[in-house]
């Protein structure tokens, strides 16, 4: 018996065809997964901003040697121990000009309201290196820190007088050769000077004119003369001489801020603020805790900061329950306030301290200036 017709053929079932529609679909598929797969590794234009560390100026951080210590400590003048929290905040900056975020990445940021996505020319200004920039933000830090103790001391009624001095030279500067560290400027173009700003505003006017510098090196006084250099920067083209200034004061007390790793000047109020409570008696806060941002000068002019709404979802994050805000940021604020939070506008140190004496007293809220639009 044979087990098979070797004159029998057996055809094949037909093979299934796929329609148009499937097939344009899987080669859709194919194409968008090879362009995501691109998107991960491209590199792109952008920087991404969102919540950085929480610190408590009440409260303590780690030194260089890793200890806790005070975050603000007071010597040569009576203390008192604080409570509450008075948080600074700080925002980071996921990439740089060597490490620059993915496609993928700006992504996932676009829909996280806690998250910036910025044109890298805003944070790293062109030919500016991530060394340069953070040797920027530290020298702002360090003259954020001198600015917020003298409007905390002459808050607390210490008279005072600062001395406008070189920090630093940056790279490729035209003063290079010129002005050094710790040149203390007395005077530009016969102009005695006081802060800062005077000298910038007189840079910015002179443009590509010499300005003449009354400096005091060493104990002796001399003139050099500098020529501005036209540099682009984040806000445009500005006329600068390329240091970095820092109000020198010789204070009264010895105030001592313990923050490492944070540069930029935004913590200014904040500083002050903490400086007032450890040297006064009582609680500033009412044991609350207040979350704030802001520059900071010696007369206690409080001024805008940059990613303030990433740093109203870092205080929701810390448990804030309060909010005080550059009155010059609150275009940014309004609409963006995350659940549970209260913002405040401050204009100066006075209006910070209204705050916390109105939360402190249990008093109505509701006459405290907020940020509204326009």
């Amino acid at each position: 018996m044979a087990l098979f017709d070797e004159n029998t053929t057996v055809a094949p079932a037909p093979r299934r065809r796929w329609s148009r529609g499937t097939v344009f679909g899987l080669w859709a598929l194919a194409v968008a997964l090879v362009a995501l797969l691109v998107m991960t590794f491209l590199p792109t234009a952008y920087v991404i901003q969102q919540p950085g560390p929480v610190y408590n100026t009440l409260g303590t951080a780690q030194n260089a040697d890793g200890e806790e210590v005070p975050l603000i400590s007071v010597d040569d003048a009576e203390t008192f121990a604080p409570e509450g929290a008075l948080d600074l905040l700080t925002v980071q900056v996921v990439g740089n000009p060597d490490r620059r975020p993915s496609w993928f990445e700006l992504a996932q940021a676009w829909f996280d309201p806690s998250r910036a996505v910025l044109p890298i020319d805003r944070v790293f200004p062109p030919g500016q290196t991530t060394e340069q920039r953070n040797e920027e933000n530290a020298a702002l830090m360090v003259d954020s820190q001198q600015e917020a103790t003298a409007a905390a001391l002459t808050e607390l009624g210490y008279e005072l007088s600062p001395a406008i001095t070189v920090h630093s030279l940056l790279d490729d500067s035209a003063a290079e050769g010129i002005l050094e560290p710790d040149d203390v400027l007395l005077a530009v173009d016969g102009e005695p000077v006081s802060e800062a700003q005077q000298v910038r505003d007189a840079v910015a006017a002179a443009e590509d004119d010499p300005v003449v510098f009354t400096i005091q090196r060493d104990g002796e006084e001399r003139q050099v003369s500098v020529t501005p250099r036209e540099v682009e920067t984040a806000e445009g083209p500005e006329w600068l001489v390329g240091v970095a200034l820092i109000a020198d004061y010789d204070f009264p007390v010895d105030v001592t801020i313990q923050l490492d790793n944070v540069g930029g000047p935004s913590a200014g109020m904040m500083f002050a603020l903490g400086i007032i409570d450890v040297l006064t008696p009582g609680d500033l806060t009412g044991d609350r805790r207040f979350a704030g941002t802001g520059t900071i000068d010696a007369e206690g002019t409080v001024g805008p900061i940059g990613g303030i709404r990433q740093k109203l979802y870092g205080a929701q994050r810390a448990g804030a329950e309060f909010f005080l805000a550059p009155q010059a940021n609150c275009n940014e604020v309004v609409g963006h306030v995350p659940d549970g939070l209260q913002v405040f506008a401050i204009v100066d140190l006075d209006d910070a301290l209204s705050v916390l004496e109105a939360v402190r007293g249990g008093d109505d809220l509701g006459a405290l200036p907020t940020c509204t639009a326009g």
